[in-house]
């Protein structure tokens, strides 16, 4: 039997209204307890320039512009079986879900969720989709991940300003 990954707790301030939702952390991040701890994944120096501060600042002030700005981050798997950290290698029977329902439960001003990439939107219309009666805007962004290396640094940074308007 592999061995199970489970994900971090939720990043959230005060006032969310936005909530980034991923996969399940790579292996950088988990042995780094950190959201995109990756060296190429390019979330954060996006992220950064989307919100105006520097990306390589440290990971604690990194935190606190994203919650500051109402914009929350977590993965839609809580735990799952995934050798490695690719996300095409989740067991799809092993994923058990976080809780967004109850997130969103306790704080309703999260109108908006913007999945990085293909595999957490397809996690989340599976597993918690269809719990929710809240109606909310979902869009997909380019995944930031070294291993979606179809589009580049420019191409992925469009998209996410398009998907973080207004924040």
């Amino acid at each position: 039997m592999r061995a199970r990954v489970r994900s971090f707790a939720p990043i959230i301030g005060d006032d969310p209204r936005l909530l980034v939702l991923g996969s399940m952390p790579g292996v950088a991040s988990l042995d780094a307890h950190r959201y995109y701890a990756h060296p190429r994944n390019l979330f954060w120096p996006i992220v950064g320039t989307l919100l105006g501060f520097d990306p390589v600042l440290p990971y604690d002030a990194r935190i606190a512009h994203v919650r500051a700005r109402g914009i929350a981050l977590w993965d839609v798997a809580g735990e799952c079986v995934r050798p490695g950290s690719l996300d095409a290698r989740i067991d799809a029977g092993s994923v058990v879900p976080n809780d967004i329902r109850g997130l969103l439960a306790r704080h309703p001003g999260i109108t908006r969720i913007r999945f990085n990439g293909a595999a957490a939107e397809s996690l989340f219309r599976r597993h918690v989709l269809p719990a929710l009666e809240t109606p909310l805007d979902l869009l997909r962004l380019p995944s930031t991940s070294p291993a979606h290396a179809a589009l580049g640094f420019e191409g992925k940074l469009a998209a996410w300003r398009e998907g973080f308007a207004g924040v």
